[in-house]
């Protein structure tokens, strides 16, 4: 995303980058692995206390907006605005919020002022710590009739919000909250099983 594309209120933003929910594509895998080595390469792998791709594209089989997610966490006194300097030489813009407290802070890839620009990237940037993405992620991966409700709401959703994106993450809601609740009581939490060991989960 450009700059100039901050100025667009979100209507119009909406328009240039709809909502589309595609098939489950085998190489989404494989483009986060190869951005993985990039943000390791760029950031510092001893920087990055844990890397993991999320999001329905990190589920086999799901159907999903083609946006890789991508989980980046580091230690809390992480100096965040070095770290942004050297992701926005590999093409990520800091969208960042200012209620949200650093190092949490979020990088968009693939966006231009006419649409999407070859392969989107949503990466994210936080302290490291026990997170629902994962537990959703991890859930989804192990019960494929849930998976498969969850990607015939997407689809239908998608159609209908088309053109409205907050719309379509507000009908998503209770889903995802049903399945959270379901995960954190059936997975462990990541936090305990993760040795620091660099980025060895995905």
């Amino acid at each position: 995303m450009t700059k100039a594309l901050f100025g667009l209120s979100d209507q119009e933003l909406w328009k240039l980058f709809p909502i589309v929910v595609s098939k489950y594509q085998e190489n989404w895998a494989e483009i986060y692995e190869t951005e993985k080595e990039l943000l390791e390469k760029q950031i510092g792998s001893d920087k990055i206390l844990r890397i993991n791709h999320f999001g329905s594209t990190a589920v086999p089989g799901l159907s999903a907006k083609p946006i890789i997610d991508i989980l980046v966490e580091v230690s809390e006194n992480t100096d965040i605005d070095p770290l942004a300097k050297r992701i926005g030489k590999i093409g990520y813009i800091n969208v960042r919020s200012e209620s949200e407290p650093y190092p949490n802070a979020v990088f968009l890839k693939g966006y231009a002022q006419d649409g999407f620009r070859g392969q989107a990237f949503h990466l994210h940037v936080r302290n490291f710590g026990d997170w629902d993405e994962l537990r959703f992620r991890d859930y989804l991966r192990q019960h494929p009739e849930v998976s498969e409700e969850y990607g015939q709401l997407k689809n239908a959703l998608g159609k209908k919000f088309k053109f409205d994106r907050d719309s379509y993450s507000v009908a998503k809601t209770d889903f995802v909250l049903r399945i959270t609740e379901l995960a954190k009581r059936n997975i462990p939490r990541e936090a305990d099983s993760f040795q620091f060991s660099n980025s060895t989960y995905s």
